[in-house]
């Protein structure tokens, strides 16, 4: 039963990854080790769980109904074992966190080193993305993301900034040739440096002051992708290409050092900060348990 949990293990490691080099990086093994138990595996069934091409590696329709059902299964399996972390000194194991890019940039480092050295046992594994993902299916733990965007049926805790800011910003150079916006309208006759989710959608900016919120879809010369090309983006906005609107944290160095100026300041909406999410269960896994009650300590 030990072998064919392990091939059950390979399995998923590889489709989630799409691949065997992929797989291996995530867990830690060989490309050929795990080439070797989906195929055992596959034998033992007596059918093809995996599509495997030069370039790519997909499931089989078999394969997807699999690992739907796998998932959780093996989720569930991880926490019975993980009962006997309870009785070590120290919790130790691998703590799995889907997050965004921004959450990454702006909250992680001033938790993450802190936590590492009160858990030297435990690894930790983050993947960054701007998609809203289920973290059990994409082999996570827990996730990060703001509150409009968390599912009805997990558990959400504080973790970061409660309050953040989206910053208008453009150089002073583009601001001396094209004028400084005195309202969120203006910006429709402007250069804007705009963003769009991996799902193709654009991103809107909102603006508010005194109950009044105007919603725009801003157009210019370049749009990047939200979270991966950020910086691109920042850096374009330095060089005078147009107007940006980020976080204003992200943005606060080159406030500091008037790189960039700030547009529309008495516009800027503010919201609410991030949570870390996961799903209700009475079980949690000692490495996240550790990291929810460090980041408690932290607030």
């Amino acid at each position: 039963m030990a072998t064919h949990l392990a091939d059950l293990a390979a399995f998923v490691a590889v489709a989630r990854a799409g691949g065997f080099r992929d797989g291996a990086r995530a867990g830690g093994g060989s490309a050929s080790g795990l080439s070797e138990a989906v195929s055992r595996l596959e034998r033992g069934l007596g059918v093809r769980l995996l599509n495997r091409t030069t370039r790519s590696v997909a499931p089989t329709e078999a394969g997807a109904r699999l690992l739907e059902r796998l998932g959780p299964a093996l989720g569930e399996v991880d926490a019975a074992l993980d009962v006997v972390n309870g009785f070590r000194d120290r919790p130790a194991g691998t703590l799995r966190l889907n997050v965004p890019v921004s959450a990454a940039r702006l909250v992680l480092p001033a938790i993450v080193p802190p936590f590492l050295a009160a858990y030297p046992e435990i690894r930790l594994e983050v993947v960054a993305e701007d998609g809203f993902v289920d973290v059990l299916a994409a082999g996570c733990d827990a996730g990060i993301r703001y509150d409009e965007r968390l599912e009805q049926d997990m558990i959400a805790v504080p973790i970061g900034p409660r309050r953040q800011r989206f910053a208008t910003v453009a150089s002073p150079a583009y601001l001396d040739r094209h004028g400084r916006p005195q309202h969120p309208h203006d910006l429709l006759r402007h250069a804007c440096i705009g963003g769009r989710f991996s799902s193709g959608a654009t991103l809107a900016w909102e603006f508010e002051q005194a109950g009044e919120v105007v919603r725009i879809h801003p157009t210019g010369p370049l749009t990047v992708r939200v979270g991966g090309a950020t910086d691109l983006a920042v850096e374009a906005a330095i060089a005078g290409v147009g107007i940006l609107t980020l976080f204003e944290d992200w943005l606060r160095p080159h406030l500091d050092t008037q790189a960039l100026e700030p547009v529309l300041e008495p516009w800027w909406q503010g919201f609410s900060g991030p949570y870390l999410y996961y799903p209700g269960r009475r079980h949690l896994p000692a490495p996240l348990r550790a990291f929810v009650d460090f980041i408690g300590l932290k607030r």
